[in-house]
């Protein structure tokens, strides 16, 4: 291998998985050297085979890897430019393994795949002792097995937005005891179709984002979302307050204030992304469907809602499932049948008649459907609900969320601390990865829910279990 072209690059070591979870991991490492050990190419030769993401990723990063090593018969002992594709700014090498190492290493069974990545970084680590050598994978025990070794190990990091779940985005912000003497010189307020609305300056308005809840508890509370930042001014906008059971959605009224803004976004028209985040029992999927039934059969905004979730069982699979689409969605859709009775219990003049009638007209708007099946979908004025969406990775969030054409409004609901998918954590979760990058977008709302309001019980398992 030629010596480095900079002083400081790094030669990155990639374990398989790593391109199997991003394919385009390959031009992410800017001006350090990546190096490919046979093993890894030979694993992904035998997980191209399929149609699952982690097959359509392999065979994506074995396009990319022909694509970079080019058919010339080039000297691989150089390296190979990372720079293709539009790829301009990377200024990295790509190295194939392309001699046999062997490296008995003690206590580790030669054969294994991850023991010859070891051998193979190992042995990098010797030649190359004036620069730093570095494996790069997702699996926790081959990292480990590194360090033990001696050698540096790190987790892929490129598509996680936050190292702490802590600093995401929450959707509020909670005003000073001193915000109205700091903020009310030149201060304006007017009315417009019903609404409130002021325009305040001062030093906080730099640090809103446009759709945020922001809230002063202490003497005449105030609640209000921002609509504007012009300059040095916020346009604020005091929101419509849910908890009265005169401005009930479906016979559902707020019950704290997080669930009261929640349903401010939910009812809003010029909100088309919605994310909800909180633990079992704050009420994101009943809040979500009483704004989605009160939207599509009373205001007829939109045509049909349709409920999708990721199928990712939490304990052992339990076979094929016999019937349609919507027949084998159903033992997953126990969370909308179990909000549907609650919502139709509201309706307390109908009687049993009218409640029954009622359901059929709700099951006749409700689709379930797969999510293996939404490629190449269009969705027009329809109410889309994805449920457990932190179970889904950055990719396949955005297969999704471009489902959406005109007049449609998209919601996300989902725990990023109840993640059954392998290799995702709350840091690289689509979840977390849409709410971060939406954040400032004028037609989007996000809103992380606090307070259970399932049961004591619920409440109490939640934080003692």
């Amino acid at each position: 291998m030629s010596k480095q072209h900079s002083p400081n690059a790094k030669l990155f070591v990639l374990d398989t998985n790593v391109l199997m979870h991003d394919p385009s991991s390959l031009f992410r490492f800017e001006e350090h050297d990546i190096f490919l050990p046979m093993v890894t190419l030979e694993e992904l030769d035998n997980n191209k085979k399929g149609l699952t993401e982690v097959a359509r990723n392999a065979r994506q990063a074995s396009r990319y890897l022909e694509e970079i090593v080019g058919t010339d018969l080039i000297d691989l002992e150089k390296g190979c430019p990372l720079s293709i594709q539009g790829n301009r700014h990377v200024t990295g090498r790509l190295f194939l393994q392309t001699n046999q190492v062997n490296i008995d290493i003690p206590g580790l069974a030669g054969n294994k795949p991850d023991n010859q990545i070891i051998s193979v970084v190992l042995n990098l680590h010797k030649q190359h002792t004036e620069r730093e050598v570095v494996l790069v994978s997702k699996d926790i025990n081959i990292r480990i097995k590194a360090r033990a070794m001696g050698l540096a190990a790190e987790d892929y990091f490129n598509d996680k937005v936050l190292e702490d779940s802590d600093l995401l985005y929450s959707g509020s912000k909670e005003l000073p005891e001193d915000f109205w003497e700091n903020h009310s010189q030149d201060i304006e307020s007017w009315q417009d179709s019903g609404n409130m609305y002021y325009r305040v300056s001062g030093p906080l308005v730099s640090s809103l984002l446009i759709n945020e809840f922001i809230y002063y508890d202490y003497e005449k509370p105030f609640h209000a979302i921002v609509r504007k930042i012009e300059d040095n001014a916020a346009v604020l906008q005091v929101i419509q307050d849910y908890s009265q059971p005169k401005h009930n959605i479906w016979g559902i009224t707020a019950r704290n204030r997080e669930q009261n803004f929640a349903l401010n976004l939910l009812m809003d028209p010029e909100v088309d992304f919605v994310t909800l985040l909180g633990q079992a029992g704050t009420g994101k999927t009943l809040l979500t469907l009483a704004a989605a039934l009160t939207q599509t059969l009373d205001k007829k905004t939109y045509s049909e809602i349709i409920m999708t979730r990721v199928t990712v069982p939490v304990g052992e699979d339990i076979g094929f499932l016999p019937g349609t689409e919507e027949e084998k969605m159903a033992p997953w859709m126990g969370a909308l049948e179990d909000n549907l009775d609650v919502l139709n219990k509201t309706d307390e003049d109908a009687g049993d008649w009218g409640r029954a009638a009622t359901q059929d007209l709700i099951r006749t708007r409700i689709k379930v459907k797969s999510l293996n099946f939404m490629r190449g979908r269009t969705f027009l004025n329809k109410f889309l609900i994805i449920d457990e969406a932190q179970n889904l990775t950055p990719k396949q969030m955005k297969t999704l969320i471009t489902r959406a054409g005109p007049g449609t409004k998209v919601v996300c609901l989902g725990n990023i601390e109840q993640i059954d998918t392998p290799y995702l954590t709350e840091g690289s979760s689509g979840l977390t990865y849409v709410v971060d990058r939406f954040k400032d977008w004028p037609h989007n709302g996000h809103m992380t829910l606090i307070r259970g309001e399932r049961s004591r019980l619920a409440d109490f398992a939640a934080e003692v279990l």
